[in-house]
């Protein structure tokens, strides 16, 4: 069997990039997706012998041997081909570029050829070289978009129906820089974001990497809260994002994505792809971010590496590199630290053929991923310089606030007067909360922030300022009842991701309804709004502040804490549950038929019945059949056993009843016997929610 090699490693021995040997490769006809593709040994001899001989083949060039006069038809000939080798060259320069095509609209192999400025007759050419046979007015979807597209070396991007914004001058200039100023963009260090289902060894992982026990330390050892860490590898550094574990905080984990460069996907191989694993992966997808797959616990006694490929392929589409995908995979053991290495190597390989860049110096522009309010610091909030250099004593804007740096410090709590593009710093002196997710940008003057402030206002959602006013107006809501909530998070990320997975968990027959909401511990506030409007307090990792609970004993008010989302998304759902209107069923209990009437003096007449199946109880319902048609339904007056009045008669027994309102009974009359009872409806959840419960 012939030996394999990776395109980065033969990159490596013929001292050139992986991106200009995958150009090269390309021009060879040789397939190659990336970096991670293999190589038979024949290929790699061919190239080793092929840059081998660039030398003789440039001196040769140098001594040329003097023209010799050819034949005009070979001549002719010779200048078609120069003539077709320019025109391919001037083709391949101007198309190396990128294209915007409407996802909503078909397109025509004609127009697509317009836009992307290749000759169509090539293309058709092209194609039917490769067994397509296309003409100019077929229709193409995206599928052939892309690999037509993707032949030419050109990137096409699917955009959607433009949305009205606010332009920001401040992302204008940033963006202007991008466009037009490429050069001053250096490269910067990656952002790497570890995802991947609970209790797989994300935490692991990270401290693996940084020396460090953060997961001992973290209620249920899961991560709860959103930090950033660097870490220097090989004289490079790394900056990791660490988001929560639990499944509902997906709007975190969407942030993260978008203020990262790569994402590590971690798969136990123990346990396979679980649910939060796909959730993870689409977020990283949709968020056009390159993903690793580490599988962990390799180690482990029931660790089965290949079965856990195959479910990346099923579940996620993911084909490994090491199968002839596109997605580096790479076996680790966080606990004994075996691949982490390989692991830390193939980051540094991805960012590098990603080209990550950054504006170098002048004024920071950074993503804020994580804002608390501190009880002795005030607002602080976690940030990931994206461009420029933060100094101490920088004033700034972040959405709807500014502040100045009055100090700020790294992971290990060292402070600092500088941070550069990467670096994950917690900043002082905020004028307000930020909100997670916002972009800070250094401006020139605290006049100059406030103005921007003023000037350029984000209309967002504030916390609802209660009142007994509207307090009753909010629970007015016909046909529907409501589920009054108050809930508090120890941080804006936390009380964001709260708020939505309770919207998730709304059902369609009652409202939820979060009359307040806010960060900081459980407070007297708190307990009089909640006894106003009969609502819950829930708290997410929030404290209960002296003579609260007090309070709320003395005003009847229930006040939960949590450190488990999932505790908390279940207890409302059994609250959702308690609150549903029951539905009345009826049940039919028996069959009989009527043998023959007795007319009593005093009583009227009673049908003397046979029961053929099932029962009849004295407080039951009856319906008369005649011909199969129903010509009267009732309740029993009176239930007897010869003479004896009973409770409940059983099949094959006979008996004889008397009906409220209703004597013209005849023999062979149809009895059927029914009771209608409660039954408690559960709540139907949108988009399937009801079923996460499960």
């Amino acid at each position: 069997m012939d030996k394999k090699i990776r395109v980065h490693e033969l990159a490596k021995r013929l001292n050139m990039s992986s991106k200009d040997l995958l150009a090269e490769l390309e021009d060879l006809g040789i397939e190659a997706k990336n970096h991670m593709s293999t190589l038979d040994d024949s290929t790699v001899n061919m190239l080793v012998e092929i840059y081998a001989s660039e030398d003789d083949e440039e001196d040769e060039v140098i001594t040329k041997p003097k023209k010799v006069s050819k034949p005009k038809e070979q001549e002719e000939e010779e200048e078609d081909i120069e003539l077709e080798e320019e025109i391919v060259e001037s083709v391949t320069e101007q198309i190396k570029k990128t294209i915007e095509l409407n996802e909503d609209k078909s397109i025509t192999l004609r127009d697509f050829c317009e836009q992307a400025n290749l000759p169509s007759s090539k293309v058709i050419k092209d194609l039917f070289m490769e067994g397509k046979a296309l003409t100019i007015n077929t229709m193409l979807d995206r599928q052939s978009i892309e690999e037509i597209a993707s032949k030419y070396s050109i990137h096409v991007d699917f955009i959607g129906p433009k949305k009205v914004e606010l332009l920001d001058p401040l992302k204008v200039k940033f963006d202007e820089i991008y466009d037009k100023e490429k050069g001053r963009l250096k490269s910067r260090p990656p952002v790497v974001t570890i995802m991947g289902h609970v209790d797989h060894g994300k935490t692991t992982l990270l401290d693996r990497i940084r020396k460090t026990h953060l997961a001992e330390k973290e209620a249920g050892g899961i991560t709860q809260s959103i930090g950033a860490y660097k870490a220097v590898i090989n004289g490079k550094s790394i900056t990791f994002v660490d988001t929560p574990g639990h499944e509902a905080f997906t709007e975190m984990r969407a942030r993260g994505a978008q203020a990262t460069d790569i994402v590590i996907l971690v798969v136990a191989a123990d346990d396979g792809v679980m649910p939060q694993t796909m959730e993870a992966y689409d977020h990283a997808k949709n968020a056009g971010v390159p993903v690793i797959v580490a599988i962990n616990k390799i180690d482990k006694p029931g660790a089965n590496v290949e079965l856990t490929k195959q479910e990346l392929v099923n579940k996620l589409n993911i084909i490994p590199d090491d199968w002839g995908g596109d997605t580096p995979v790479v076996q680790i053991s966080a606990k004994t630290g075996k691949g982490i290495d390989e692991l830390l190597e193939m980051i540094l390989l991805v960012a590098d053929l990603k080209e990550i860049k950054a504006i170098p110096s002048g004024m920071a522009r950074g993503v804020i991923i994580e804002s608390k309010l501190d009880k002795f610091r005030g607002p602080v909030a976690t940030l990931i310089i994206k461009d420029g250099i933060l100094h101490l004593g920088d004033y700034f804007v972040s959405g709807n606030t500014y502040g100045k740096v009055k100090s700020f410090f790294d992971d290990t709590g060292k402070s600092l007067k500088e941070a550069y593009p990467s670096d994950p710093v917690v900043i002082m002196g905020f004028e307000d909360l930020p909100n997670s997710g916002s972009i800070l940008y250094v401006v020139q003057s605290q006049k100059a922030a406030r103005e921007y402030v003023e000037n350029n206002s984000v209309p967002q959602i504030q916390p609802k300022r209660v009142r007994l006013e509207n307090i009753f107006e909010l629970s007015k809501s016909e046909n529907q009842k409501i589920l009054n909530l108050i809930i508090k998070a120890d941080t804006f990320g936390a009380l964001g991701a709260l708020k939505t997975a309770i919207e998730k968990t709304e059902p369609e027959e009652i409202k939820i309804e979060i009359v307040h909401a806010g960060v900081g511990n459980v407070n007297i506030n708190d307990v009089s709004l909640a006894s106003a409007d009969q609502a819950v307090i829930l708290g997410f990792r929030a404290g209960i502040e002296p003579k609260t609970i007090l309070k709320a004993d003395q005003l009847g008010v229930q006040i939960k804490t949590y450190e488990i989302i999932f505790d908390l998304i279940e207890d409302i759902k059994a609250a959702l549950s308690g609150m549903m209107e029951p539905e009345i069923v009826e049940e039919v209990i028996g069959h009989a038929k009527v043998l023959q009437i007795f007319n009593i003096s005093k009583t009227g007449k009673i049908a003397g019945f046979q029961l053929h199946e099932g029962h009849v109880e004295k407080q039951c319902m009856a319906r008369i059949l005649r011909n199969r048609n129903i010509i009267f339904e009732g309740t029993l007056e009176a239930l007897k056993h010869f003479k004896d009045d009973v409770d409940r008669l059983e099949a094959p027994q006979e008996g004889g009843l008397k009906i409220a309102g209703f004597e013209a009974f005849q023999p062979d009359d149809e009895i059927e016997f029914y009771i209608r009872k409660e039954v408690r409806r559960a709540p139907t959840y949108k988009e399937g929610e009801g079923k996460k419960q499960n």
